[in-house]
């Protein structure tokens, strides 16, 4: 690929300079048909040899490619802003289920969850970018089905959904609070049926008088 002057040629440097003006993380395909040329993934393989232990690094998220910071130097690229509002108990739970369910409906996560799920949920996960409606179950009603999306991949650095960790590997990391146990397993598929939030409470953790929420 590089001449023998170590320079990249210019299919390299073609598939650098589009993914680095790029404004979000491109396919292969997009970006051979960006190039007119039918193979680049040696290109973006080099470019990744390249970039690897560098200030950025080429990477794949969701069979995307796009730069991003090395992690080590991340904090050197912050700046002082208002704390994120943090994801509400039933927004973690939503987020989990369609990540190891999708495609899933609203019903089906409330049949996991074991509690009706606020609309507003789910349009938050919407607003992150991380939830996305990925059309409708061929079913009577054809109720609408979720899917995370590429930026949901992106953010937790997992190249794809094959990567999502399993319970016990959670536990293991000390990740998992014990009041979480019911929600993850249930999220996972496991045969447990406990209720996904506190008893005594609805979608967004306050306190009822028993009624579902």
């Amino acid at each position: 690929m590089s001449s023998e002057a170590g320079a990249p040629d210019d299919l390299v440097r073609a598939v650098e300079a589009t993914l680095f003006a790029a404004g979000q993380p491109m396919t292969i395909e997009a970006i051979s048909a960006h190039l007119g040329q039918a193979e680049v993934r040696a290109a973006l393989d080099e470019l990744q040899r390249h970039y690897a232990g560098r200030g950025v690094r080429l990477v794949e998220r969701g069979r995307r490619w796009h730069f991003e910071t090395a992690p080590d130097l991340a904090h050197l690229l912050r700046r002082e802003r208002e704390e994120p509002r943090r994801l509400s108990r039933a927004a973690t739970e939503v987020l989990a289920i369609v990540a190891y369910h999708e495609p899933v409906s609203r019903a089906e996560i409330e049949a996991i969850r074991g509690v009706q799920t606020a609309k507003g949920t789910l349009d938050v996960l919407m607003e992150a970018g991380w939830v996305r409606v990925a059309g409708r179950r061929e079913v009577p009603g054809r109720p609408v089905i979720y899917a995370t999306t590429p930026e949901f991949l992106a953010h937790f650095g997992l190249k794809s959904l094959k990567e999502l960790p399993g319970i016990d590997d959670l536990r293991a990391a000390g990740l998992l609070d014990p009041v979480d146990d019911d929600m993850i397993e249930a999220a996972l598929g496991s045969d447990h049926d406990g209720d996904a939030t506190a008893p005594g409470q609805n979608d967004d953790g306050v306190a009822s008088s028993g009624q579902s929420a």
